[in-house]
């Protein structure tokens, strides 16, 4: 039956989305080159971006904002004005998109309330962190050197000694690490210009006055049912996102919700070896290693469906296979809504069960739903879990994300059942979460070392001195 409903949601482009899309590259191509030298084909890209919100609140701000950035004034307020139109238009296109995904897999979503005002933080350190991003606006991704990257340290160390700016910290911290892996900009042929745009926007945002949303929710206890791991691995952290089924203790309909792990690493640190620097979780990390179901108790649980994961607020429970709590429970599950700063189409990411499908290997892996091709998103296969694509193009079954990206919809793969050699397998994300079980795998990593110990051995030796 899901196969069926996913035919039907490939049916067809979204409407307005291309369009909205371009305007969106027209304000990323002159970030590439820079607003001090904007020219007069960038300067109406930023008109016709102002023109799409003009029937809008921010369309009469957003006019003259542009109109001042042609006439060559960049100053801090008007580029966070088209930086708040651009998210806008991401939002619209995301809104229909999860709308139309949402009505095929009739599938029931809670609305977004207004939060609370967040609590007041330090703004100077906001405002290094905005000058920072407007220094990056005027010189263009094009101009990055060493030096700007440079200029970004003393503000990055100031935010990440503050609790309550550890989120565009860590943001800015990774911005600044891909940028400082990719100097001289001016020298690659191709740029990540989507990307970029994309976390420039969202710090300057979430560096303005107020930009910090409040950490509001509610407190909830009940039986997490996990459905499979998200692996989100950078150069410097690595987040563990769980995506699972909430039965309320108290009673109610059973949410759909995710648990976010995370921890700092260095780019030599991949692989298995991501999981040793998530050993503070070990209760979570057994579940996912073990396929348990988890009991919860007074764990805060925010308006867009994240838990705020703490351990010793969790305990072991009776074992769970992933592939029966989605037969059972996916269907009528309560989505979350999607909080404001979160609606960008990247960010889809909906947990769904197909079966019943054939895989197709030509040019990358598609899935044949009888009606329409779904094409697996094999990339995002993480290296510290057993899927591989050979286990992928042999499944029979998956637990995945459905998700958006480059005008198309994608599966990601979190859990499959295949046959291997006429033998029925099943392999997750998570299950090396507690070191890896493939004798291969075993072998690999004692060869190579433990590059986490090592580390933190050395960093020991040097906090001694």
């Amino acid at each position: 039956m899901l196969a069926v409903q996913l035919a039907e949601l490939l049916e067809g482009d979204a409407p307005g989305a291309a369009e909205a899309l371009d305007l969106v590259a027209g304000f990323d191509d002159a970030l590439v080159h820079g607003f001090a030298r904007l020219g007069e084909e960038r300067a109406l890209a930023l008109t016709a971006l102002a023109g799409a919100l003009a029937g809008t609140p921010l369309g009469p701000r957003a006019g003259e904002a542009a109109g001042k950035l042609a006439a060559g004034s960049v100053a801090e307020e008007h580029l966070t004005v088209l930086a708040g139109g651009r998210a806008a238009l991401l939002g619209a296109v995301h809104d229909d998109l999860l709308a139309r995904l949402d009505t095929a897999l009739g599938r029931t979503r809670e609305t977004w309330d207004a939060a609370p005002a967040p609590a007041p933080v330090p703004d100077n350190l906001l405002s290094g962190c905005r000058s920072w991003l407007h220094e990056l606006a005027i010189t263009g991704w094009r101009g990055v050197d060493h030096d700007l990257v440079s200029s970004a340290a003393q503000v990055i160390e100031a935010l990440l000694a503050e609790p309550a700016l550890r989120r565009p910290a860590v943001l800015l911290d990774g911005l600044a690490a891909e940028l400082r892996a990719s100097c001289p900009v001016a020298t690659m042929d191709r740029l990540p210009a989507r990307r970029w745009a994309d976390l420039w926007t969202r710090a300057l945002l979430l560096a303005r006055p107020g930009g910090l949303p409040a950490a509001s929710g509610r407190s909830v206890s009940g039986r997490l049912l996990i459905l499979g791991a998200d692996v989100h691995e950078h150069g410097t952290a690595v987040q563990i996102q769980v995506h699972g089924i909430l039965e309320p203790a108290r009673g109610g309909p059973a949410l759909l919700v995710r648990a976010g792990v995370a921890a700092a690493k260095v780019d030599t640190i991949v692989g298995p070896a991501v999981w040793r620097l998530l050993g503070a979780f070990p209760v979570l990390l057994g579940a996912l290693a073990e396929r348990r179901s988890l009991e919860i108790n007074d764990m805060l649980l925010l308006h867009g469906g994240d838990l705020v994961w703490h351990d010793g607020r969790a305990r072991p429970g009776e074992p769970a296979d992933p592939f029966a709590t989605a037969r059972v429970l996916l269907a009528g599950a309560l989505a979350p809504a999607a909080p404001p700063l979160d609606r960008h189409p990247v960010r889809i990411a909906e947990p769904v069960l197909v079966e019943g499908y054939k895989t197709v290997t030509d040019h990358g892996i598609t899935l044949d739903l009888g009606g329409g091709t779904l094409a697996v998103d094999v990339d995002r296969l993480p290296a510290c879990g057993p899927l591989t694509p050979e286990l992928v193009a042999a499944s029979t079954a998956c637990v995945g994300l459905v998700r958006w990206d480059a005008g198309r919809w994608l599966l990601q793969p979190l859990a499959v059942q295949a046959t291997v050699k006429r033998k029925p397998v099943e392999a997750h994300n998570g299950d090396w979460a507690l070191g890896p079980t493939d004798p291969k795998a075993v072998k690999a990593e004692a060869r190579a070392g433990d590059a986490v110990a090592v580390l933190r051995e050395r960093a020991g030796r040097l906090l001694r001195r």
